[in-house]
C-alpha cells in the first residue's frame, strides 16, 4: 500500500494539472479516494497526470470497472490494465477535474442524483447522467445517448 514511482517516469504536471491536484487535495476528495484504497487494500501507484492509481479494488460498490474520488483513480484489475485502456484513463481523469469543479465531496452526491435521474430516463446510470456525458459516455463504458436525441431527450 505504499506509493511508488519510477524516478523520471512521468512527465512534468501542467498548471491546470497542478491546479486540479491542489483543489482535490485541499477539498478533500482525494483524502477520501486515498482512505477507501487503504480500507479496500489496493495497490497504491503514482499514475499519469497527477492522478494516483489504486489496483485491485475488490469492493461490491460500485460496480464499475473503475472509479474516481478526488485524484484517486480505483481500478479492480491491476494499474497497467487501466494504463492500457487510455480512453477509460481519460474518462475517470475528467471525473478528478468534475470533483475539482464541484468542490470535492459534494460531487457525490450531485453524481448520485445525476445517476438516478439517468436510470429514470434510460434504464441505466450513465446515459443521461451530465457527469458521464462531460467524460464521455463510451469511454465510460455506457450506452450512446442517440437514441435519447430521437425521443428529445438529449
Amino acid at each position: 500500500m505504499t506509493l511508488r514511482q519510477r524516478p523520471g517516469s512521468l512527465p512534468p504536471l501542467t498548471a491546470a494539472q497542478r491546479l486540479r491536484q491542489a483543489a482535490n487535495l485541499i477539498n478533500g476528495s482525494t483524502v477520501l479516494g486515498v482512505a477507501v484504497a487503504v480500507a479496500a487494500r489496493t495497490r497504491l501507484s503514482s499514475g499519469p497526470r497527477g492522478l494516483i492509481l489504486a489496483a485491485g479494488y475488490r469492493w461490491r460498490l460500485p460496480f464499475a470497472r473503475a472509479f474516481t474520488l478526488g485524484n484517486v483513480v480505483l481500478c479492480r484489475g491491476p494499474a497497467h490494465d487501466l494504463l492500457s485502456l487510455p480512453a477509460l484513463l481519460g474518462h475517470e481523469e475528467r471525473h478528478c477535474t468534475q470533483y475539482a469543479w464541484c468542490l470535492g465531496v459534494p460531487f457525490i452526491p450531485l453524481y448520485l442524483a445525476a445517476a438516478g435521474w439517468s436510470v429514470l430516463r434510460t434504464g441505466n446510470p450513465g446515459t443521461a447522467n451530465i457527469f458521464e456525458r462531460h467524460a464521455g459516455l463510451a469511454a465510460g463504458g455506457y450506452p450512446s445517448g442517440e437514441s435519447l436525441a430521437s425521443r428529445g431527450w438529449s
